[in-house]
């Protein structure tokens, strides 16, 4: 799983055992020799679909890390481009790997929770970074996504297929949710990161209700299943709609 520049058993550990900001401090320096850092064949084929749909003038990356994304948004984007991230560490490393010779980009630790901007951005994108927020915390993130949004900007972001129950990957993803459910209750502080607890039907609601329209692009790219369904699709929620009264 990783390359020797990785972490070693010892610093995962010790990651594991810290809070989700500090064990990303810990880690930012191997971030990028990690399985945790998206990878460029799910990065290309998803620039390619934004470039279909731009170019934008200002993007923002949410809970950019290291910059893989902020990256992709450079290609995609005008103007400017933000990332975005609550870890000094994974921001440090961001500022000395991505140097684009496109936009300007501009690097701001945020909690993405509480988003520090105002309407100023046409396409905001997040990879790989929803495990780390609880199903409740949803509906409260996408409100703040659409805030930062210009009148018709875009959310993007990946969604896989789930496994199906008689493949190793769904006992895989299983067992490391139990795994984190067991640590998290009888350690503190907690680290959340659940594999499993971003469903698309819930996610599409809650985005809806925040007052986007959802709309789903293959990424043939990335394969298909046995049935002929693509493995990823690309969501891309427009905003622009007024949200329904709160029941």
């Amino acid at each position: 799983m990783f390359s020797p520049e990785g972490p070693t058993l010892r610093e995962l550990a010790a990651q594991a055992l810290s809070s989700v900001e500090h064990g990303y401090d810990l880690l930012a320096p191997k971030f990028d020799h990690t399985p945790f850092r998206t990878p460029d064949e799910v990065l290309e084929p998803v620039a390619q679909a934004l470039a279909r749909l731009g170019p934008f003038p200002d993007g923002l990356d949410l809970c950019c890390g290291t910059g893989a994304g902020t990256e992709v948004l450079a290609r995609v984007c005008r103007n400017s481009v933000t990332g975005v991230d609550f870890s000094a560490g994974m921001l440090a490393v961001a500022r000395e790997r991505v140097r684009p010779a496109g936009p300007r980009v501009s690097w701001v630790r945020g909690d993405v929770r509480a988003l520090p901007f105002a309407a100023a951005f046409d396409l905001v994108v997040s990879f790989g970074a929803f495990g780390h927020f609880l199903p409740r915390e949803l509906p409260g993130l996408f409100a703040q996504v659409r805030s930062v949004l210009r009148p018709g900007g875009r959310f993007a972001f990946v969604v896989p297929a789930p496994p199906r129950p008689t493949t190793p990957a769904y006992w895989t993803l299983l067992g490391f949710d139990a795994v984190m459910r067991v640590r998290n209750a009888v350690w503190r502080p907690p680290f959340v990161m659940y594999y499993r607890a971003f469903r698309f039907g819930y996610v599409v609601r809650e985005l809806e209700r925040a007052g986007f329209v959802v709309g789903l692009h293959a990424l043939p790219e990335l394969g298909r299943r046995a049935d002929g369904s693509p493995r990823a699709r690309l969501v891309v929620a427009r905003g622009g709609v007024t949200p329904p009264p709160a029941p």
